[in-house]
């Protein structure tokens, strides 16, 4: 590859080399030791997914779920009659999805692929949803991001996300985006404010943003206050 800048894509890559060079994480690895005592590995939905749906603020159609890892709330979107396309970099996570898949008798549209790259013809979805991906995206891929779930949604269409909090338990570095790059380093995922959600998602209505609720592993659902579940709407 030539280090040579000549378009903004260019600038964008080299940011993008800068920081995975300084990292050595990898999703595969992390999903490929099943056993590990991750709170998010059981197959339990998000607690604010469960309650959109049964308060009916969402209604059944047509969804994308970014970064879906090992599928579980995808999977809980198809059982609820949803017809979902979920899109994740990790082949052991997508493997581990389909084989959850074929265990619940439900259809999903498992996709292997870095969401940036992604075509998406505008105005396809009811529904973007993100469970712990967007505290991974880099702040110079944030515009893309804004755009890929502008496009992605219909109008009227609903955003909903988890991230993690400042500072929270499971992660969350309470950072400036500048400092990012002084540390060329995410630390592990950045941390956000429902402030911060609002001023970085001014394009869209904010329609709930709050923590998550802790559940019980009894509840067969997923929830930690150390995560915000925000849902957001866009009005045209």
């Amino acid at each position: 590859m030539k280090e040579t800048i000549h378009s903004y894509e260019d600038l964008l890559t080299m940011l993008d080399h800068l920081l995975k060079e300084e990292s050595q994480f990898n999703w595969d690895n992390f999903y490929s030791d099943r056993e590990r005592k991750v709170p998010f590995f059981e197959n339990h939905p998000d607690e604010n997914l469960v309650e959109y749906i049964e308060m009916k603020r969402l209604v059944a159609g047509k969804v994308l779920d970014l970064g879906c890892g090992p599928g579980r709330n995808a999977i809980y979107l198809a059982r609820n009659g949803f017809q979902v396309d979920a899109v994740d970099q990790s082949s052991e996570g997508l493997e581990w999805a389909k084989e959850r898949e074929k265990e619940q008798k439900v259809q999903v549209n498992f996709i292997q692929r870095n969401i940036f790259e992604m075509e998406i013809e505008e105005g396809t979805y009811d529904l973007v949803y993100d469970s712990g991906c967007f505290h991974h995206i880099p702040p110079h891929r944030r515009m893309n991001y804004i755009e890929l779930v502008k496009r992605a949604l219909k109008p009227g269409g609903l955003f909903a996300l988890t991230c993690f909090v400042e500072g929270g338990e499971l992660g969350g570095a309470a950072i400036s985006d500048w400092e990012v790059y002084r540390g060329k380093s995410m630390r592990g995922g950045l941390g956000f404010t429902a402030e911060k959600l609002t001023r970085i998602f001014h394009e869209f209505t904010a329609v709930e943003i709050r923590k998550m609720s802790d559940m019980e592993h009894e509840t067969k659902q997923f929830g930690n206050s150390a995560l915000i579940a925000a849902l957001f709407k866009k009005e045209t």
